[in-house]
């Protein structure tokens, strides 16, 4: 082991050497042979790159040298690869080099290649030089001069005597040769045609598919190829067909195509005399010639057998399938727009290749149904791949036509009377499988238009419904099941044509029931039609079963009447009932499935069609790539099945018409009876034989196994191979259902069976055993078993020498642990190790390396970690194959890539590390990379790609994005399927890490390359995005497309807010591209317009000067993705920079930066995108425009437009809305668009952008159509589709209109104005600006109708939602809206439209108070007469008429009951929207009294309803939700006080003359005041305040804090969502007394104390102005509705409350002391205002204790002290309220003990003098207390008190002269004192004089100071007041509502 490491130590090390211009011949002399090959390798990587980056002058200085090491390599045998690489470094360094030595080079290579050694070791040498003057002249060209003749002479010579390897070489290198010399080889032309003519029939395909690219570079300039030579040509490439693989027709059909295309449309060069010999070539000849190849074959059409002129020998289908392809290409290089012009011609031509006058083509079934797949698919693939949407509805138009030409051709040959030449004309098979072709391609190309196809079917002049219809009664069976399928298709497109086609096929079905082949065509027609169905999301009606399943039955009972019809109508009727009911099975004994699979007249041998489910997918690999899936399958497949067997078609099963779409086909295509039977006995056997006895089972096996020893040959094969699909399908079935194989005799006949397999010569068999020998291992499950078996497979591999054992072994070998946890001994993987390095070096068999390599792979897999001591000789083993095995050998290659991939995934995250031996793995996966991307096969560079991608995921630093970017990029649109699968899967995951950098890298590569990386892709312009639109435009594989979805999703992710502009472009032009209209131009918002009418016209103008589009006619399914990805974007930008939604804002960014982009600046944009997309024909393509509409109104529809204040920028673009809507609702409308357009209309009048009434009219008046049409219920709506599409929308229409009745009112409710109840006139409405009335106006005029079919719904949905055990008391019609049958599929409409229905319904119901009867509604008819429910059923029914009372309690249950049953088992799914719709229409209901009452008289009810708000609560965390639960709890709690009110009220009344102590008590707690849970409202909504309560708040709960009281923490400030949950919370609290007796309020006052004075102790956080937080005022304001609370006065329960609140007095007072000994940072204001809402609300015992009233004196005395100016100031507010409080008992404490203090502080100011307004206002608010105590105080004090206030005051005052230089805030106090004099003067003049008096000082300041201010006074008068209002202002009472 040690070794190996330092030995992978010094290659690394090597491998760094290697990076130098020269070869570092010195490190290169010191390795291995293996190393030293990948040394060169890497070098010659390395020096590409290096020659491309190095100055000229430099490369010229070394250039001698490197010519050396580079011509001496030549001799030392290099690899395919690396001669490759030799032979372009070569190129590259002489031209950029000095040329004068190059013709040495190119003599040394003649040299070599004239050399006579034949040794296998010299041919490397001898190659290399071949592939080095291909380079040479490639990059050079004419430079080279005449040189050329020389060497093409001297390659052709060598070319006599080369094997395949050489021939392949040669052609590849003229091919470089002629491409570099263009038109100056043109004297080798013919030598070099020559040569590749022969080549081109080569036993070997790979020197096939190389002359077919060498003769391809030739035609570029050998003109005779595609004039004079065109015959031998074209003939020669049919030939080349015959017996060949993928890759050749492929390779060849490219040539035919492009050669017969070049001779089409060229225009021939040279003199006038040589253009006259040269004739024109029509397409009429071109076209005769391929159908020539198609019809004989390549025996052409001069030199026709004796065989083929009577018809006999058939065309190999090989040739036939080569010729398919070429015709596809010849359409393909002439391209969409030739043939849109020849397309008649071209379609005449196909079809014709099918006809009767080709009786070769058709002279069996086989023959027939393969000629048709390949017709078919040359139609699919130029009609479908290269037209437009526009151009195949002509081309539609054209196959019509050709139907009925065809169809006259029957009609006149059916009309003969002559029974007996009619049905022996030829002329009625004529045209027949025309006729399929032709239906088959109309049906495809239906079905991908989709609804774009409308207008086609619309047009009478084409017929096309007539002319299918009139072909399902043709004579052929055939021709019938293809018109039916037609239809099917046209069904599945247009859904609307659904119903309408099955009425009209069982109406001729009824009619022609005595004709056999209309029985049979349109019973096929009605089954296709009912397989439709399932495609069709809107269905059909639901009578339409019944209908049929009658139909059906009464075609079986008429069977027996006719002889002539009995087969016919017994068919029908079963196919009927089986498309209905889906029936048929197949039953047979298990002796008779074994006679059946080994009978002697089964000579088919369907190894393709048997084998490959029984294969395990990995092992298929290895085998044709015909078994691999391609774009050509669809004929290719008639390949794989031999000669002697047709491929599907669709008469061999009937049944199969109406079955589900195999997928990527579209017609069914089940296959000939004789293979179908074949395979149900094999899948039956497999399950029979499992279920009978161990006796049975062992005698059955041994019988399979005499049979196989007694046949021979061909026949043997087929016996086997039948046998061992049915032992293969046991085991298989065996092991899924954990069964056992029985005992040992079993096992000795099924393991012989299994062997005898594995050593088969048809490698798909051996395959089969493989897979069958490791279920054999499952089933026994033996280690010893197993490890025999294993023994058994190594012996024979010793042993053997045959190619055929070698491979089963190998990979039964490796098989045998697949399905037993795989390998867990290292003996026995060291041993399958050892023997499969052995096999995969064996280089005389690729097969023997193909299946040893194949196996490799597998046991890297299944041995998991075991394995690593192997990665590294394994990957030596790797490279040096890869360097070594020729290309020709593709295979073995794939082989080498499976097994590197392994590799690379075990090794996985490991690649990272910087370990010398993990760079040297790393290094050497990626050199195997490189090996395998430069591989010519498809396969082998797709395995590159998939390496690339796994090393990518696991050590992303090491991959070069860069070139594998390029690529993936040059493979975009290659023609491989499995290469663009894995180029789009590792593009996915590349995107996913790094978009940014993987789209900048294919735009750098694209604009760098001369060419065009992918030609049909255009990178340059569009960038890989567009590239990516365009390939899904193109690409028919779905889970290609699904790729490239997922990329360009990931791409819009990552990249779309910052290339805004490009990705909105991209979409806008694929969306324009093939839009009607080139562009929507924007009305302007000021246009005044004349009327309605302008609306549409003014939206649409063409402008006819567009640039051309990046993108030509692209699919509605391209379309339709291209609109949500603009959905995409807008959601993208959402979560991005706000001025994405801010044009302001927007507009100033951009200013600043042009480069900066934003969202909203591109609105015109997104209008128009969403505009062309609504009003497009394809009804997929409508619904998502109109749903980019509704996200554009959604986001953009609040943004103010800057220019226009008081207007949003949406309004501009109302006219292009309402155009967009308006074709929703014509009467021809799917259900699904016209339920859409009613979303956004809702939205839209929502939305508030529409001010103005008439404006609004215009989108209103859609939705008044539609309210219209729906009126009649589901009677009167479209009988196309299922009844359940008519509620679909019936319900969209009433939900839009709830949306907008909804938002009417909430309108209203914001501009406080009475609802009303009346219209107004018309006039006034649309005179009148717009007003909060104006759209609850609009709204009124339907509201007797809505509110109707608004209850009628909410009925409905009540009977649906009931559980299943009340179905019996559902209605039998169904309901308003839905019938029985389809309640089911109605269910989900309903689910998506009750809630808003329901809030609209609640808010309708207040309006009316619930006491008002519609006018036009009779009080006992609740919804409109069609309504068959038996809830408020009118007299009608013979029910009694109910009373109003009944009526109203009826709806206000229907609504609660809806609201409860939803709300009490929420579903994850559901929805925000239906959950608040839910809360606000209980809350509507409870605004009115009512239902009030009702809520307040039954407390059950209400109590129910508070558990489910508790659930809501607990289960849902949105603030919103939660809010509006606690508004519902507010409004029960507020009925239940009213009906206690109600209750005392009228106890009184009744016993007013009794005494009050007789009363009984009303209310919770009775005369107990016991609250019992589950019985108590009381207790229900305490328990859910407290959820809310400790959820914001934790610390309340005592169980959390661990301590009975509050527990000291520091306050916090709690989120605004949660700040408004408590406050909701706090008022629920305070009026719970309310509800309750005495008694009950004493039970529940600790716990409102204890809550609401923890939320104040918690959220006391100090804010600046001296401001309460929410929470605190919210607790304020309950404390202050708590202790105002009349049970605190109430008899029995006054003293109780008495103790309690002043235990809550001392719990607030106690907040201040320190606890623990910490001091919290408490709001000191908060806890003042606490204090004195007690103070100022209980009654005066509770505070005038004397120990809590001196606590709270000192807490006021300490608050004056505290320095903080805005606490002095609410201190004294709160004070002035003490003071002024009426009862002395409690204010005069407070007085006596503060007053000094005040008059103290005020003093202090005096002296200081204020500063600052804080301090003014100080001083005002004291004063103000002063003068409010001289107010209050007895006569004896008050002459003391105005002695203290008049010094204070004069002492401001100021004189002239100090007036006029005082500060603004002096000045301000000497107002306001000047003002208070003035007012105290008055008041008390004996006092003031006296005092005057006594201080003569005092009185000569009053008077200077009003005389000095005298006149100021006057003008100045009304400052006091203003100084005063703020403080007014500021003051408790109207701060705060709790004082």
């Amino acid at each position: 082991m040690r070794r190996i490491v330092t030995s992978w130590e010094n290659f690394l090390q090597g491998m760094e050497l290697a990076h130098s211009l020269l070869l570092n011949e010195e490190a290169y002399s010191q390795l291995g042979e293996v190393q030293k090959a990948e040394f060169i390798f890497d070098w010659l990587r390395y020096l590409e790159k290096l020659l491309l980056a190095t100055s000229r002058s430099d490369v010229r200085e070394k250039q001698k040298t490197l010519v050396e090491q580079l011509l001496s390599l030549l001799n030392s045998s290099p690899g395919p690869p690396t001669r490759k690489l030799l032979a372009k470094n070569l190129g590259i360094l002489y031209s950029i080099g000095d040329t004068f030595s190059v013709y040495e080079t190119i003599d040394k290579c003649n040299d070599l290649i004239r050399s006579k050694d034949d040794s296998p070791s010299y041919l490397p040498t001898k190659l290399a030089a071949v592939v080095c003057l291909g380079s040479l002249y490639k990059k050079l060209g004419r430079i080279l001069g005449n040189t050329f003749t020389d060497t093409v002479g001297n390659i052709l010579k060598a070319m006599k005597s080369a094997e395949s390897q050489g021939r392949y070489e040669i052609m590849l290198s003229l091919q470089n040769i002629l491409n570099g010399l263009g038109a100056a080889a043109t004297s080798c032309h013919r030598d070099i045609y020559k040569a590749a003519r022969s080549c081109l029939t080569d036993r070997s395909m790979a020197v096939r598919c190389a002359a077919a690219k060498c003769l391809l570079e030739l035609q570029n300039e050998a003109v005779f190829m595609w004039t004079t030579d065109l015959d031998s040509v074209a003939t020669l490439c049919f030939k080349s067909f015959e017996g060949s693989n993928y890759d050749v027709r492929i390779s060849v059909s490219k040539l035919l195509g492009t050669v017969l295309a070049k001779a089409v449309i060229s225009k021939h060069p040279g003199t006038a005399a040589s253009r006259q010999s040269i004739r024109r070539i029509s397409l009429e000849e071109v076209l005769e010639l391929l159908g020539t190849g198609f019809l004989r074959g390549s025996s052409g059409f001069l030199r026709a057998s004796g065989d083929m002129l009577k018809g006999t020998s058939s065309v190999s289908r090989d040739v036939r399938v080569g010729v398919t392809q070429a015709y596809v290409v010849f359409v393909s290089t002439l391209g969409g727009v030739w043939l849109e012009k020849n397309f008649a011609a071209f379609l005449s031509h196909v079809l014709s290749l099918v006809s009767q006058s080709h009786p070769k083509a058709t002279q069996t079934q086989i023959d027939a149904v393969c000629g048709r797949r390949c017709v078919s698919f040359i139609l699919r693939a130029t009609i479908g791949g290269l037209l437009g949407e526009k151009a195949q509805i002509a081309a539609a138009k054209d196959i019509c036509q050709a139907v009925w030409k065809l169809k006259k051709v029957v009609d006149a040959v059916m009309s003969d009377g002559n029974l007996e030449t009619r049905l022996g004309s030829a002329d009625l098979a004529a045209g027949q499988h025309m006729l399929v072709c032709a239906l088959q391609e109309l049906g495809n190309l239906i079905h991908s238009l989709g609804t774009t196809a409308a207008p086609l079917l619309q047009d009478s002049s084409a017929g096309i419904l007539d002319s299918v219809i009139s072909v399902t009664i043709h004579p052929s069976v055939s021709v019938r099941l293809a018109a039916a399928w037609c239809l099917h298709c046209i069904a599945v497109a247009l859904p609307s044509y659904l119903t309408p086609l099955l009425d009209r096929c069982l109406e001729r079905l009824t009619v022609l029931k005595s004709s056999p082949e209309a029985v049979t065509g349109f019973s096929f027609a009605v089954a296709a039609l009912l397989g439709a169905v399932k495609h069709c999301p809107l269905g059909i009606p639901h009578g339409k079963g019944k209908i049929i399943m009658t139909l059906a039955e009464d075609l079986l009972c008429s069977a027996a009447q006719n002889s002539r019809l009995s087969a016919q109508r017994t068919q029908a009727g079963w196919l009927l009932i089986a498309a209905l009911m889906t029936l048929g099975n197949l039953c047979a004994i298990l002796k008779e499935l074994a006679a059946d699979l080994t009978a002697p007249d089964t000579q088919v041998a369907a190894f393709t069609f048997l084998l490959p489910p029984l294969c395990h997918q990995e092992d298929l690999l290895i085998l044709s790539p015909l078994l691999q899936e391609t774009d050509h399958r669809f004929i290719e497949e008639q390949l794989l099945l031999g000669n002697g067997i047709a491929c599907g078609s669709l008469e061999y099963d009937p049944y199969s018409i109406y079955e589900k779409d195999v997928e990527g086909d579209s017609v069914p295509k089940p296959l000939p009876p004789t293979l179908s039977v074949i395979s149900s006995a094999v899948k039956l056997f497999g399950v029979v034989c499992a279920h009978v006895g161990e006796p049975q089972r062992l005698l059955i096996l041994e019988q399979l196994l005499d049979s196989i020893k007694h046949t021979k040959g061909a026949r043997q094969q087929v016996v086997q191979l039948h046998v061992v699909s049915s032992v293969s399908t046991f085991l298989k079935y065996v092991a899924g259902s954990k069964g056992s194989l029985g005992p040992e005799e079993v096992r000795r006949p099924t393991l012989a069976l299994v062997m005898g397999a594995l050593e088969s010569p048809n490698p798909l068999l051996r395959c089969a055993a493989a897979e069958a020998w490791a279920r054999l291992a499952q089933v026994v499950d033996d280690a010893a078993f197993t490890a025999a078996l294993a023994q058994v497979s190594f012996d024979k591999l010793k042993s053997a020498r045959d190619v055929v054992t070698r491979t089963g072994h190998s990979l039964a070998l490796v098989t045998l642990h697949r399905y037993l946890g795989g390998i867990n001994s290292s003996q026995h993987l060291n041993s399958c190790v050892g023997m499969l390095y052995t096999l995969s070096q064996d280089s005389t068999s690729p097969d023997v390396q193909t299946w040893a390599l194949h196996s490799l792979s597998l046991i890297i897999d299944s041995a998991g970690p075991l394995y690593n001591v192997h990665v590294e000789p394994t990957l030596s083993l790797i490279i040096m194959l890869l360097l070594n095995v020729p290309p020709t050998h593709a295979e073995v290659h794939q082989s080498l890539g499976r097994c590197l991939n392994a590799l690379i995934t075990t090794l996985g995250p490991e690649l990272q590390g910087s370990s010398t031996s993990v760079s040297a793995l790393r290094t050497s996966c990626l050199l195997g990379c490189a090996v395998m991307q430069d591989h010519p096969d498809c396969l082998v560079q797709a395995q590159a790609i998939s390496c690339l991608q796994q090393l990518h995921m696991f050590a992303p630093r090491h991959v070069n994005l860069s070139s594998l970017v390029g690529c993936l990029c040059v493979n975009l649109c290659s023609p491989y399927l499995l290469l663009r699968r894995a180029v789009l899967a590792c593009l996915r995951q590349l995107v996913q890490r790094e978009a940014a950098e993987v789209s900048e890298h294919a735009v750098m590569l694209a604009k760098e390359s001369r060419e065009e990386l992918t030609p049909d892709a255009n990178i340059r312009e569009v960038g890989l995005e567009g590239a990516l639109l365009t390939l899904l435009d193109k690409e028919t594989d779905q889970r290609l497309c699904q790729d490239v979805k997922e990329t360009l999703n990931h791409m819009l992710t990552s990249m779309a807010v910052d290339k805004l502009s490009f990705w909105l472009k991209l979409c806008k032009d694929v969306l324009a591209a093939s839009a009607d209209f080139t562009a929507v131009t924007c009305v302007d918002m000021m246009q005044e317009e004349e009327g309605d009418k302008g609306d549409d016209a003014s939206v649409l103008t063409n402008r006819s000067g567009d640039q051309s589009h990046a993108f030509t006619n692209p699919r509605w399914v391209t379309r339709v993705f291209a609109a949500e990805c603009v959905c995409r974007i807008i959601n993208q930008c959402e979560n991005a920079h706000s001025a994405h939604f801010d044009i302001a804002l927007a507009q100033e960014m951009r200013k600043r930066d042009s480069r900066n982009d934003f969202l909203v600046l591109h609105l015109a944009d997104l209008i128009r995108m969403a505009f062309m997309a609504a009003t497009d024909h394809s009804d997929q393509l409508r619904l998502s425009g109109l749903e980019t509409l509704l996200v554009v109104i959604r986001r953009f529809a609040t943004i103010p437009e800057p220019e226009f204040p008081g207007h949003v920028i949406l309004e501009q673009y109302q006219a292009n809305v309402g155009a967009a809507l308006r074709p929703a609702f014509a009467s021809e409308t799917p259900p699904d668009v016209t339920a859409k357009a009613c979303q956004v209309c809702s939205a839209w009048i929502a939305s508030g952008v529409v001010s103005d009434l008439n404006d609004l009219r215009r989108v209103h008046q859609l939705l008044v159509s539609s309210l219209t049409k729906i009126q009649a219920g589901k009677e009167a709506l479209s009988h196309l589709y299922n009844e359940s599409a008519s509620t679909m929308e019936i319900l969209a229409v009433l939900k839009a209109w709830a949306e907008v009745y909804i938002i009417a009112v909430e309108r209203h409710k914001n501009h406080k104005q009475p609802l009303k109840t009346t219209t107004c006139s018309e006039e006034s409405v649309r005179n009148g600006s717009y007003s909060s009335d104006g759209l609850l106006d609009l709204v009124h005029t339907d509201l007797g109708t809505l509110s109707r079919l608004w209850l009628a719904a909410l009925q409905d949905f009540a009977l649906l939602t009931l559980p299943s055990e009340f179905a019996s008391q559902l209605p039998v019609d169904g309901g308003a809206f839905y019938t029985a049958e389809t309640s089911e599929n109605a269910k989900l409409h309903y689910s998506n439209s009750w809630a808003l229905i329901l809030h609209a319904t609640a808010l309708w119901l207040t309006s009316t108070g619930f006491v008002v009867a519609d006018p036009d509604e009779g009080a006992s008819n609740l919804s409109r007469p069609v309504t068959p429910t038996s809830m408020c059923q009118g007299s009608s029914s013979g029910a009694a008429v109910k009373s109003p009372e009944d009526v109203y309690t009826d709806r206000f249950h229907l609504i609660l009951g809806i609201s409860v049953e939803f709300l009490c088992s929420l579903r994850s799914d559901a929805t925000m929207e239906s959950i608040t719709a839910c809360l606000h229409a209980l809350q509507a209901l409870l605004d009115v009294p009512w239902p009030r009452s009702k809520i307040g008289s039954d407390q059950d009810l209400g109590i129910e309803l508070l558990n489910v708000l508790h659930r809501v609560i607990l289960t849902r965390e949105s603030p919103s939700i939660q809010l509006a639960s606690l508004e519902v709890v507010r409004q029960i709690i507020c009925a239940a006080q009213e009906h206690v009110k109600e209750k005392r009220r009228s106890a009184e009344v009744d016993d007013g003359a009794a005494e009050k102590e007789t009363l009984p008590e009303f209310g919770e707690g009775k005369d107990t005041g016991g609250l019992v849970p589950g019985k108590s409202l009381v207790f229900a909504t305490l328990e859910l305040c407290v959820c809310i309560l400790v959820r914001q708040l934790p610390e309340l709960n005592p169980k959390l804090t661990g301590s009975p009281g509050v527990k000291a923490t520091k306050p916090q400030m709690l989120s605004e969502d949660g700040s408004r949950l408590v406050s909701a919370a706090l008022v629920i609290l305070a009026e719970l007394p309310a509800v309750c007796s005495p008694e009950g309020s004493i039970s529940i006052l600790p716990t409102l104390l204890y809550l609401t004075i923890g939320v104040l102790r918690e959220t006391a956080v100090k804010l600046p102005g001296g401001q309460l937080s929410s929470t605190v005022a919210a607790s304020l304001q309950a404390l202050k509705g708590i202790l105002s609370s009349p049970m605190a006065r109430a008899e029995k329960s006054h003293t109780a409350w008495t103790d309690l609140l002043r235990s809550a007095l001392t719990t607030v007072l106690d907040c201040w002391d320190p606890v623990d000994g910490t001091h919290q940072e408490l709001d000191e204001v908060s806890l003042l205002t606490a204090v004195t809402v007690f103070i100022l609300s209980t009654s005066p015992e509770v505070t005038t204790v004397p120990c809590l009233q001196k606590r709270c004196i000192d807490k006021f005395k300490a608050a004056l002290e505290i320095k903080e100016p805005m606490v002095q100031i609410k201190t004294y507010q709160l004070l002035l309220s003490i003071f002024q409080y009426p009862n002395p008992a409690v204010s005069y404490p407070y007085i006596y003990s503060l007053l000094s203090s005040i008059v103290e502080k005020l003093q202090e100011i005096d002296k200081r003098k204020p500063e600052d307004t804080t301090e003014l206002q100080i001083f005002q608010e004291g004063i103000k207390v002063l003068e409010a105590l001289v107010a209050v105080a007895e006569e004896q004090h008050r002459s003391q008190l105005v002695a203290c206030l008049l010094p204070i005051l004069i002492s401001f005052l100021l004189d002239e002269n100090a007036l006029g230089s005082a500060t603004s805030i002096m000045r301000n106090l000497h107002d306001f004192a000047l003002q208070n004099l003035m007012q105290i003067g008055p008041q008390y003049s004996s006092v003031f004089k006296s005092v005057m008096a006594s201080s003569p000082a005092l009185k000569a300041r009053l008077e200077a100071a009003v005389k000095g201010n005298q006149e100021s006074v006057k003008v100045k008068t009304p400052t006091p007041k203003r100084t005063k209002n703020p403080g007014k202002n500021s003051s408790i009472q109207l701060k705060t509502h709790f004082l």
